[in-house]
């Protein structure tokens, strides 16, 4: 009888674990990329890549747009994820302060990763989370495209992207970024000008924020179709997966 107790004190374990709800990345725009480039917007072009990535499975992938009930992120859907994506634009003033509070909250407090892509540098949260003014020191739409570079192969968001790989990219950002100093550089890039004259800058940035992981991508520009890219798809998860580790 004491075996069979035990027995079912172990499958009751394991039943547990097995229970053990997914994590969570909540992937959120704002609605203004252009629809002959992404049909469902950019967080849809995302989410739709990190459903698709091995190293997801396990994950939940939830899109939430400014034009939702809440801005997109209730408080029960904001508690609960273990990533933030952002990605914005034009409508960086929309946002409401409250919400970027309780954003800020959750990932220097309680560790929730953020993840800020291109133009997202301006965004209200990006700007609260750094604390600089997130200014670059040009931005020209002049490029004709950007070649990415693997700058520190060891970093886990580089685990598994091509060495080097070109990219659509029609508007450069301009180093120095006015932004703290980084943990962590793992991706740099040539710009490639439409005149043929090139430049380096940094491509993605990471820091500690607080109790939390987080990162920068500078391309994505919306007219450029990057987040259906196989590679910039493997950063993506990747960047996700570093993001909710701490």
């Amino acid at each position: 009888m004491k075996q069979i107790m035990m027995a079912v004190m172990v499958m009751g374990v394991a039943g547990t674990c097995l229970a053990a709800p997914k994590k969570t990345v909540v992937v959120w725009s704002e609605g203004t990329a252009p629809k002959n480039v992404y049909p469902q917007d950019i967080n849809t072009a995302i989410a739709d890549g990190l459903r698709a990535a091995e190293v997801m499975k396990d994950w939940e992938v939830v899109v939430a747009n400014l034009s939702d009930p809440d801005q997109g992120l209730p408080d029960a859907l904001l508690a609960k994820a273990d990533v933030l994506v952002w990605w914005g634009h034009k409508k960086h003033g929309q946002v409401n302060d409250d919400l970027v509070a309780k954003i800020a909250k959750r990932v220097k407090d309680e560790g929730m990763g953020f993840i800020a892509l291109h133009s997202s540098h301006f965004a209200k949260p990006n700007k609260s989370l750094m604390g600089t003014p997130c200014t670059f020191a040009a931005y020209v739409a002049d490029n004709k495209e950007t070649v990415i570079k693997v700058t520190a192969a060891d970093h886990p968001i580089a685990k598994g992207v091509a060495k080097e790989f070109t990219i659509a990219n029609d508007e450069r950002y301009s180093d120095p970024y006015a932004v703290p100093p980084t943990a962590a550089a793992p991706f740099g890039g040539t710009h490639i000008h439409k005149d043929g004259v090139k430049e380096e800058s940094i491509q993605g940035y990471c820091w500690t924020v607080g109790k939390a992981n987080y990162f920068y991508f500078q391309a994505g520009h919306e007219t450029n179709p990057i987040y259906f890219q196989p590679e910039i798809r493997k950063i993506m998860a990747n960047a996700v997966i570093w993001a909710a580790k701490r």
